[in-house]
């Protein structure tokens, strides 16, 4: 596993290897100059037992002054480069996280759940731009620090060395111990900054219910619950953070005077020199940062080759529907909305029967064809089945005489214009999201589809007209504008194929049938409408009868209300409640 990680970070970095070499040779020059400043100290220190010049300690002062400004303008170079590629790394495992997430099946994004897949592109990312960037220049410059400066330190006195860092162990230890719960502590305070985020956000968009049913209190007192949670989870965060710092402080004072102790007896024994001294306490205090972080580094690159994986899952992730590699592109030629189903069973992932069970018809190019059935009968199944919304097998499902699965999925889904009942809108104007599938349609386009969906006498009735802003998820609009809205928008699309799932439910019965007899206008549209309003499918040119996945009745409604079967039970039904709400009134 860990060589497998390592490989990531490898597999990660490539695309930026120069980048990555040019920030090692500065942390390289970084540590080559910060030994050297010591030993200059060092040597300037002791020519000064022999004679003092003035001009001499100002040349000497100018040129370790030379060198500390060198250091300091290569080592923001260094982090520049380094940092940069982890931010860098990060803009680009975002775009390929979103580029792969808009390829998967709509099923899959529903089971994962929103949540877990914004947490893997935000905070598993930022975890890997840390170990990218701070992490492995800390590492590096841990190891460069020690590797140049202790040869220096055990030089000039090997046993002050050894008692001098003798005590670093402890200190990496202690941020072993506190950066680890610190770490838990600060995604233990994000969790509930994301669930007050979550209740914010989720009261702000149910705000209609909270006043209907008086529940302002409770939600008052879920908030306040939640608000000191946040509130004692920041508390023992700052806490830690408080005692982890003094102690490390007070370690590092403890092996200066360590130092300072056992050389003081080294100066007057005359085995080391006041300058040998003075480099040593320069070296060591050199030492008390990288050893302090690096603690903190591990625990970051453990973090971050945890979140590589997290990632890395939804990068491999294939779609269930995708293109083929030997697909038929039909090309310019326009479809002509014939779609015809040999034997076509849908099974979604992980469930132990089909939905649908071998289904076989055939729809002409400009019928109207209602599909109708008891609720879990397969109707929405079959409608995605259209646009390759849900996974087709091979040779079951074709349009104009083309398997579906050899078609490009960009130009199936031009072709077969669906809208489902819960027509999605977004926080944008009215006149964006009709245009959503055609950004480039002129007003007059816009306007007419509008119009054919029965949608056009609201917008004449809004004070912005087209320019409204529908709110999120057009929450602004009522139930039918939105239904209306989301079937303009597939109108403005001069796709062959339209599918109506349930698109009218939150229309009227009058303006349902204008609306279909403004489509029906449209001679060269083929249309399948999925509907629990059968007054609606009477006016269709045929009705498929589905039940338990199975199509178990074909006909129009004069003729299939005359006939026992689902048809008839589930007219009878519609009118009975129909009688009983005219009777309530």
């Amino acid at each position: 596993m860990a060589a497998m990680r390592l490989d990531l970070i490898g597999r990660y970095l490539r695309p930026h290897r120069r980048t990555v070499l040019l920030g090692a040779l500065a942390l390289v020059v970084v540590n080559i100059l910060s030994v050297t400043i010591p030993m200059e100290v060092r040597r300037v220190i002791d020519e000064l037992q022999d004679g003092f010049s003035y001009d001499r300690v100002l040349r000497q002062a100018g040129w370790i002054v030379v060198l500390a400004t060198t250091m300091g303008g290569v080592r923001l170079l260094s982090r520049q480069l380094v940092f940069g590629i982890g931010r860098q790394v990060e803009v680009e495992l975002r775009q390929r996280l979103f580029d792969n997430m808009l390829r998967q099946e709509p099923a899959w994004v529903q089971s994962t759940g929103s949540g877990e897949v914004i947490s893997r592109a935000t905070s598993d990312v930022e975890n890997i731009r840390r170990l990218l960037g701070f992490a492995i220049l800390s590492l590096t410059n841990t190891v460069l620090a020690y590797s140049f400066t202790l040869p220096f330190m055990l030089a000039i006195d090997p046993w002050l060395t050894l008692a001098a860092v003798g005590l670093y162990p402890l200190m990496l230890g202690t941020v072993r111990l506190f950066g680890g719960r610190m770490m838990r502590q600060q995604r233990r305070q994000q969790e509930t900054l994301s669930r007050l985020s979550e209740l914010i956000q989720e009261d702000l968009s149910g705000i209609g219910a909270i006043k209907i049913y008086g529940q302002e209190v409770s939600e008052q007192e879920a908030f306040g619950s939640l608000n000191r949670h946040y509130r004692d989870s920041a508390i023992r965060l700052a806490r830690t953070r408080s005692t982890l710092f003094p102690l490390l402080e007070g370690i590092a004072s403890i092996s200066l005077l360590l130092l300072l102790a056992l050389g003081s007896g080294q100066l007057e024994a005359g085995t080391l020199s006041i300058g040998g001294l003075v480099a040593l306490i320069l070296y060591v205090e050199r030492l008390v940062f990288p050893t302090a972080l690096l603690g903190f580094t591990l625990n970051t690159f453990q973090t971050g080759q945890v979140s590589l994986e997290r990632v890395e899952e939804l990068l491999q992730r294939q779609p269930l529907i995708q293109d083929r590699g030997n697909h038929q592109d039909p090309g310019q030629t326009s479809a002509s909305g014939r779609l015809e189903a040999r034997g076509l069973s849908v099974r979604y992932e992980g469930a132990e029967r089909d939905t649908l069970i071998d289904l076989s018809f055939s729809i002409e190019p400009g019928e109207l064809v209602a599909i109708v059935g008891p609720v879990g009968c397969g109707k929405t199944t079959l409608a995605r089945a259209f646009g390759r919304m849900v996974p087709v097998q091979d040779g079951q499902l074709f349009l104009d005489g083309i398997d579906v699965t050899m078609l490009p999925l960009g130009r199936l889904r031009r072709d077969v214009a669906m809208v489902p009942q819960e027509g999605f809108l977004f926080t944008s104007t009215l006149a964006d999201n009709l245009r959503y599938g055609e950004p480039d349609a002129p007003d007059e386009r816009v306007e007419k589809a509008a119009d054919q969906a029965r949608l056009i006498q609201d917008v004449r009735g809004f004070p912005d007209g087209f320019s409204t802003i529908v709110g999120e998820r057009g929450i602004t609009l009522s139930g039918g504008q939105r239904q209306r809205t989301a079937l303009g928008r597939a109108l403005l699309v001069p796709a062959p194929v339209l599918v109506l799932d349930d698109a009218l439910a939150s229309v009227d019965n009058n303006t349902a049938a204008a609306i279909l007899a403004s489509i029906r206008a449209q001679a060269d549209r083929t249309i399948v409408m999925i509907s629990h309003q059968l007054s609606a499918a009477a006016a269709c040119d045929r009705i498929l009868v589905m039940d338990n996945g199975r199509i178990v009745q074909v006909g129009h409604h004069n003729d299939l209300i005359h006939v026992p079967g689902v048809y008839r039970r589930l007219w009878e039904r519609e009118q009975a409640a129909e009688q009983l709400d005219a009777m309530a009134f």
